[in-house]
This record gives structure tokens, sequence and C-alpha cells, in this order.
């Protein structure tokens, strides 16, 4: 799938959410916020028992306000749960809500696939009566997914989906775009083939955990934060990007040889 497509899954529950509401006096509440994109999910449970005596979620709703797959994850993290004991529903992840809808772009793994996180919340507030708010940041700034002009007509004359041999990029000036923790690992193996070596993150902060943000700090990546990759240019092979500056709100040129957009 390509980094800039839903998966049809993904857009019916876009379209057509299931379980969208507010339970009032829930005995669980879950709010999770991107403080980067701006996105925010509330999960709603109310807790019965089963024939085994063991304590199950009997109702699920959920509020969000975010992009399409931020509704999808939502909707679709909530009939992953309905029905499921606490522990069951606990265990659900990222990754697994990903994998039912089929997908989401690794653009939006980190930002808008935060539903798992809110349920988390919300079992956890039921059972530890722990604070109900968590805030978690991700990787993109903008709630739409934006198309980046040229990367398909570049793809093998200079624009890299995968990587297979660092070899290729040996004394080239690189742009990578941040796609989450494998692409910022990437970056940084990467200076040790070339010395220009360029991390586009939509992120106002240096990107990734805490261990890969003390590498980046020191490592001799360039980052440029708040910024967003938008067209590929060239003649026969990529000689130029084109960024947006989302804090100034302005555009600029790069010159570049090689461009890498991971899957």
């Amino acid at each position: 799938m390509k980094s800039t497509q839903y998966t049809e899954k993904v857009m019916d529950h876009f379209r057509n959410p299931r379980n969208v509401g507010v339970i009032e006096d829930p005995d669980g509440y879950g709010k999770v916020g991107n403080p980067v994109c701006g996105d925010l999910m509330e999960i709603f449970i109310k807790v019965g028992k089963n024939d085994e005596n063991k304590e199950t979620i009997e109702d699920i709703k959920f509020r969000t306000f975010g992009c399409g797959s931020a509704v999808a994850t939502s909707s679709m993290v909530t009939e992953m749960a309905m029905g499921k004991t606490l522990d069951e529903a606990y265990k659900i992840t990222r990754n697994d809500v990903a994998d039912e809808l089929e997908g989401l772009p690794p653009i939006k793994m980190h930002c808008s696939n935060l539903a798992a996180d809110a349920l988390k919340a919300a079992i956890d507030n039921y059972r530890l009566g722990s604070d109900s708010e968590v805030e978690v940041e991700g990787h993109c700034k903008t709630i739409d997914i934006k198309v980046i002009l040229g990367l398909d007509e570049f793809e093998g004359k200079g624009v890299y989906k995968n990587v297979d041999d660092l070899e290729d990029f040996r004394n080239k000036r690189t742009l990578i775009v941040d796609t989450g923790e494998e692409s910022l690992e990437l970056a940084m193996k990467l200076t040790e083939y070339t010395g220009r070596v360029i991390l586009v993150t939509p992120s106002n902060k240096t990107p990734g955990n805490d261990d890969l943000k003390q590498k980046l700090k020191f490592s001799d990546v360039k980052i440029l934060r708040e910024s967003e990759l938008i067209e590929v240019k060239g003649t026969t092979d990529v000689e130029q990007v084109i960024i947006h500056d989302l804090d100034e709100d302005e555009r600029y040129e790069l010159f570049v040889d090689s461009v890498i957009i991971l899957e």
C-alpha cells in the first residue's frame, strides 16, 4: 500500500463509524490527545460480567476529533473490544487495530492510531481510578494525508520506498522523511555513508522515543522540524525537492540526490 492511500476498510469505518457517542456515567473513561497533530480520542466503557463471572466490556462508545484514520481506528477498536474481557481488551495494540483495518499509511501510524491507548486509559480509569487523560506525542502535524508530487515519477530514479543496500547512498545528498522509528534509525545509519543526511519531520521537537531522541541530537543528521516534503523534482533523476515550512508557511528548495520515504 502506498504511503498516501487509505484501505477500503479504513474508508468504511470513516464513512460509517461504529459505536459513536457518549455513555452517561461510564464505568471507565479514557481521553488521549496528540499535541503535535491535534487528534483527540475519547473512549467510554460500561463493564459487566460474562457467564464465567469475568469482567467484560458490555458497552463502549467513542468520540473523536481528527483525521480519517483517527475516526477509523477509534471505530475499529470499539468493535474489537466489545464483549471482550477487560484483560483481553487491554492487550489490543495499535498494530492490532491497523491490521484489522488492513493497514494504515505509515505517516498515520503514530499520530492517528491512538485509539488503543484511549481504550487502555479507560480500563485503567475503571480498575485503578487513574487519570483518564493521556497526552501522546506523534509524528504528524497536519490532519490530512498529503500527496507528494513526483514521488511515483522518480521511484527508482532517486526515490526509495525501501532500502536494501546503504552503499547506494555513498556520498549522496540524502533526504529522508520521518515515517516513524525505523526511518529515524535509518537516518543515523546513513551518516556512516554520506556526510549529508537530512531528516524532514512535521514534529516541532526531535522525534522518536527518549533513546532515539538522544541519539539523534548527537548524530550528524540535520533535522528540519515543522517541515514536510511536498514535491520531488528533476530531469531524469532526482535533483531537488520542495519543502514546506509549516511554522512560517513558506516553501523553499533543497538540492538532493536521493529521497527516502519508507513504506
